[in-house]
């Protein structure tokens, strides 16, 4: 039995199935490589099929019926039954197999949030198990993953593979992770979802400025750990700043879908709802103790979302934190924001030589953030000409077509301005 198609669109259910799925799979068969083959040819069969056929009345349930036998299929012709048994049944704790069994029937158990936890597999660096739920939990290419990290995408590529290889060659099995697992893996999950929250607000390449349904997904997830660990200051902070963050969406673009920088924003078009419960989440957990990084950020968010007014903003304050935030993080990205908050307060000469000091850094060499804001400081301190350079060089190395027609723009006006 199938549902209209004109009632859903597959391919954004395709897309937020995907990880339920592939957690599904992978709790069931303990092969990740061959989970995530498996899936994508589901995928493959369900896009050519559903928008022909119309959607199943369980999507999910469907793709993971159609991905098990795919796997099944693949196992058979390997002329292994010994690997293939092992894969199929061996592996799977006899006290599992009914609950199995019963989780496909149903097709309503979210596997996503336990698929962001096994994804971060203890035979893994921090940063390849990051890159790897991102690519599971997030759906993120190899080149948004890249830019990401601020890595080239064929060293990225890389390291995905080596990280599915060496889950492969590690005899750790992918399974529930227990409590105190989920513990140690936590720091690596909260990066991970940061990332994917900031692909979908900002995307990295393509026509759109952002991605509302990576976005939509990332707080999702981040309000099912913070269910699960209330205390936790750091979980709290990252819900608060994407909260805060992604209230000023609306604002964000104009009708053409045009970038509208927070300036210039609207700012009866954020979100109240959304400001007050991350001002609420960020107040209450300030105060507990030991401050991270994630509350840092949601504070600063905060200062931003609570000025009435671009010109009210509370930039000293937020150049504290962000002092504050280096000695915690001190990354190319903190201290390009750094370097900003110094221009606001003490001029864009300030700013200007902080952002001299990036550019002997190697994660920042083609980086289109750190040309755009020099940009604006030399724009703001009346080096005309070379802010149009420098908007210019900004545009060229963005991948996002929103970014780079405003830039782009950014560089016209000031032309038509002075001539040039």
């Amino acid at each position: 039995m199938t549902t209209p198609q004109s009632e859903v669109r597959p391919e954004r259910l395709l897309r937020e199935l995907a990880p339920q799925v592939l957690g599904a799979v992978v709790r069931r068969h303990r092969d990740f490589a061959a989970a995530e083959d498996a899936v994508q040819e589901a995928l493959i069969a369900a896009a050519r099929q559903w928008p022909r056929d119309g959607v199943p009345v369980n999507p999910r349930g469907w793709l993971i019926h159609v991905a098990s036998r795919r796997l099944t299929d693949q196992v058979r012709s390997e002329s292994a039954r010994r690997r293939r048994e092992e894969l199929v049944v061996s592996l799977v704790p006899p006290e599992l197999q009914l609950a199995l069994a019963a989780d496909e029937e149903a097709g309503e158990q979210d596997d996503t949030l336990i698929l962001l936890f096994m994804c971060c597999h203890p035979a893994l660096t921090s940063s390849s198990a990051i890159a790897l739920t991102l690519r599971a939990v997030g759906g993120l290419t190899t080149g948004e993953i890249a830019r990401a990290f601020l890595v080239p995408e064929a060293t990225m590529g890389q390291r995905i593979s080596r990280a599915k290889q060496s889950i492969k060659t590690s005899g750790v099995p992918f399974r529930l992770p227990t409590a105190e697992e989920r513990a140690q893996r936590l720091t690596a999950v909260l990066h991970a979802l940061y990332l994917i929250f900031n692909e979908g607000y900002t995307s990295s390449s393509g026509p759109a400025l952002q991605r509302d349904d990576l976005a939509d997904e990332a707080i999702r997830l981040t309000r099912l750990v913070h269910a699960q660990l209330p205390e936790d200051g750091e979980v709290a902070g990252l819900l608060a700043l994407m909260l805060l963050t992604d209230a000023r969406r609306a604002a964000r673009s104009g009708p053409a879908g045009e970038l509208i920088p927070l300036d210039e924003q609207d700012r009866s078009l954020w979100d109240r709802a959304a400001i007050a419960e991350g001002v609420a989440l960020i107040s209450a957990t300030l105060p507990r103790g030991q401050v991270g990084p994630y509350q840092l950020q949601a504070a600063i968010s905060a200062l931003h979302d609570e000025a009435p007014r671009a010109e009210d903003t509370d930039w000293p304050q937020i150049l504290a934190l962000y002092g504050v935030l280096l000695q915690l993080a001190d990354n190319p990205v903190v201290r390009l924001n750094h370097a900003i908050a110094t221009a606001m307060v003490h001029g864009p000469a300030a700013g200007l030589k902080l952002l001299a000091g990036l550019d002997d850094d190697a994660r920042m060499t083609g980086n289109h953030r750190l040309e755009a804001v020099r940009a604006h400081l030399l724009e703001r301190a009346g080096e005309v000409e070379a802010a149009i350079a420098g908007y210019r060089r900004a545009a060229g190395r963005t991948a996002s077509a929103p970014e780079r027609d405003y830039l782009l723009g950014r560089a016209a006006r000031l032309g038509e301005r002075c001539g040039a």
